[in-house]
């Protein structure tokens, strides 16, 4: 008959204690080690791109590790619409978005009444509101993002930047959510960037008459892909 020996159950004893304590030890080092590592790896992700907007050249760079990858005309906000200045961040992406304030008013047959409106202008009779498209729409201040648009050579958005649409693809590939923004410089004040060019042989839709009525023809339709926002 085998007699127990003391000193290997003393040694099973304590191992069976130890075991409990070194797993949660083990544990709370992995989550610690995953958490910092995850953290890292979004850093350096978002800081491998970023955005700067300089509004006085009218000029968006892409960077990327602070080197400029590409380069694309702007169009920003015009005064009253400034777009706002500092350093901000890619909050929200959308391929299809469309202005929920902005857009234009159409007649039945699509044809452009009122290229420049707003969805609390009322419609005449036989009109509707058709919201702007603001496609690969990239978010870095409430309400004002990149987007694709026209360009008419001068500020002349509501507060978003528009570019031509093929340097918004790849802006709107190259960026995420967190992707860094810095918008920089000022807009001349001292130039008038709006023309009057009405005639006597044009009748308009006249935004400063309290009636709101539609007076006359509808306007020519804007050359394609211009969205006045």
């Amino acid at each position: 008959m085998c007699r127990p020996d003391p000193v290997r159950n003393a040694r099973q004893r304590t191992l069976k204690t130890q075991n409990p304590k070194l797993k949660t030890q083990n544990l709370r080092l992995f989550v610690v080690f995953a958490w910092v590592t995850l953290g890292c790896l979004s850093r350096a992700a978002f800081a491998q791109y970023s955005v700067q907007l300089d509004l006085t050249e009218q000029k968006a760079y892409l960077l990327y590790h602070e080197r400029s990858v590409m380069e694309s005309p702007i169009c920003s906000g015009r005064p009253g619409h400034l777009t706002p200045t500092g350093t901000f961040h890619i909050t929200n992406k959308d391929l299809n978005h469309v202005s929920s304030i902005y857009g234009r008013i159409v007649d039945h047959w699509k044809r452009t009444v009122v290229a420049d409106a707003d969805v609390d202008m009322p419609t005449p009779a036989g009109t509707r509101f058709v919201n702007a498209p603001m496609r690969y729409f990239m978010e870095f201040a409430p309400g004002i993002g990149l987007h694709a648009g026209y360009l008419p050579g001068y500020p002349a958005s509501h507060g978003c930047v528009r570019m031509p649409e093929q340097n918004a693809i790849a802006f709107f590939q190259a960026v995420s959510v967190g992707t860094p923004v810095t918008v920089f410089g000022s807009i001349p004040r001292n130039r008038q960037y709006q023309a009057n060019n009405r005639d006597d042989h044009q009748r308009y839709y006249d935004r400063d008459d309290p009636r709101y009525y539609y007076r006359g023809r509808v306007l020519t339709p804007p050359p394609f892909g211009f969205w006045p926002f």
